[in-house]
């Protein structure tokens, strides 16, 4: 959805294809927005819907240790306590206003592409005809398998139950034993157990969860009508590619990885957020085909780098005297300003950095939501990316580059902003000229309106002078 509403805003005709017949949810894995992900949603100018039904706290962790941002230089320096389920609902409705079809009740069969499109088989037995296709179809995701796309990575070491339950005897809440009882949505008991067996045969049932339930707690506190009941392991594995010609993966289709760090969701939304621009330029004939081989070259190792503290993670969760020692040290270490930073910049995304080349330490990196002073009056950073169109921001003086050629698909913005410029993690920075902002909000450009090389970064980003439109 965050994909489809990246490319409606880009006004390219865009459809989804869901299997569910509705928008409810058989359960709510994810629990919450990390604070980039919040600010990509304020950077479209919806971050509001979801404030207002989620409660902003800090839900940073590594490996169970608390890690506080509230003094990061973000207007989000928290996290959104909010289910999955009420997401889903409020991007919808926002789809929703923005026109894109959804088709329900249907799933994607199989494809075929050629050098101009690609046709979607469809488990109604129709087709649809697309320029692109773009798999956000999970982690057994059939768009994968179809494009031949290899997933390497690690089999499941451990698997876990998750329910939403009720209760006879209220339980004692809290996270221990590698799992967890809490409050879920509705006010229903949310657990979160490890299973002794690795190995199942199908779906959990209730008398699965009294069992893990009595092993872990010594008694199953009554439970009953459960709302669902699910499974998950911590297998681990990523799409060697993003893409196969005219198809791509997005989301758990690409990556799949232990929930620890709530980051899955987060850095699908993120995902998107990076290939809904290039791919809307490259159907509008604004860029060539090559732009969309950079969202393999900076997402990928994104996705990579959650893998990996995931699976440290997990590693950390185990059990022994040995393991506890070093939960002790890295509890000690993480109360350190510098790691504590560190760490917390990589869960909540907010030091995520696509590697630009050298240069100013802020190519390649989200840029700050400047408060700004213009001829209109003043206004945030993130106002400016409401339309998900890319901006030149000159904070010097005006003129000095004819930026004509690119004004159908760049705005150009005159500024003053009084301040300093300061980034997460790495904390205070030079303040530029001028800075040219994708609409991902991350920046492709740093100097002076009379630097030579900026034609060329318009060029690279946003199609050339002369490109056909």
């Amino acid at each position: 959805m965050m994909l489809a509403a990246e490319l409606a805003l880009a006004k390219v005709d865009v459809a989804i294809v869901e299997r569910r017949d509705g928008q409810e949810m058989d359960g709510s894995r994810a629990g919450g927005l990390h604070s980039r992900t919040i600010e990509v949603l304020d950077q479209r100018g919806v971050a509001d819907r979801f404030l207002a039904e989620g409660k902003a706290m800090q839900v940073q962790a590594f490996a169970g240790v608390p890690l506080d941002i509230s003094d990061f230089p973000s207007r989000h320096n928290y996290g959104l306590a909010l289910w999955q389920s009420h997401f889903e609902r409020i991007l919808a409705a926002w789809v929703g206003e923005l026109g894109v079809p959804i088709a329900r009740e249907r799933e994607v069969t199989g494809f075929a592409q050629d050098e101009t499109g690609v046709d979607v088989e469809l488990s109604d037995g129709r087709s649809l005809r697309a320029d692109y296709l773009v798999g956000c179809d999970g982690g057994r995701s059939v768009v994968r398998k179809a494009a031949g796309i290899e997933f390497p990575g690690w089999d499941p070491t451990t698997s876990w139950l998750i329910a939403e339950v009720e209760m006879d005897e209220e339980p004692e809440l809290g996270i221990r034993n590698g799992g967890g009882i809490g409050r879920g949505d509705g006010g229903s008991i949310r657990v979160v157990l490890t299973e002794e067996h690795l190995e199942h045969t199908g779906e959990p049932t209730l008398e699965d969860l009294r069992q893990a339930l009595i092993s872990a707690e010594g008694t199953d506190y009554g439970v009953h009508s459960p709302t669902w009941i699910s499974r998950f392991t911590d297998m681990t594995r990523q799409a060697a590619s993003y893409r196969q010609g005219r198809v791509l993966l997005a989301g758990d289709a690409a990556h799949v990885h232990p929930p620890q760090g709530g980051q899955g969701l987060n850095t699908g939304v993120q995902d998107a957020v990076n290939l809904g621009w290039k791919l809307a330029q490259v159907v509008n004939g604004t860029a060539p085909d090559g732009l969309l081989d950079t969202y393999q070259a900076e997402r990928h190792p994104v996705g990579a780098r959650v893998l990996h503290n995931t699976m440290a993670q997990i590693a950390l969760g185990g059990t022994g005297e040995r393991i506890d020692a070093l939960r002790d040290v890295l509890t000690e270490l993480l109360a350190m300003d510098e790691p504590r930073k560190r760490f917390a910049g990589m869960l909540s995304g907010l030091d995520i950095h696509y590697d630009l080349g050298e240069g100013h330490p802020l190519a390649g990196r989200r840029m700050p939501d400047l408060d700004l002073d213009t001829a209109d009056g003043p206004i945030r950073v993130f106002t400016l990316l409401h339309e998900a169109r890319p901006l030149l921001l000159n904070l010097g003086e005006p003129g000095g580059f004819d930026g004509s050629p690119w004004a159908d698909r760049v705005r150009f913005v005159d500024a003053r902003h009084d301040g300093v410029w300061e980034l997460p993690v790495l904390g205070e920075v030079a303040a530029p000229r001028a800075v040219l902002i994708r609409p991902d909000g991350h920046v492709a450009w740093v100097g002076d309106l009379t630097d030579p090389a900026l034609p060329q970064a318009l060029t690279t980003w946003f199609g050339g002078a002369t490109a056909a439109r």
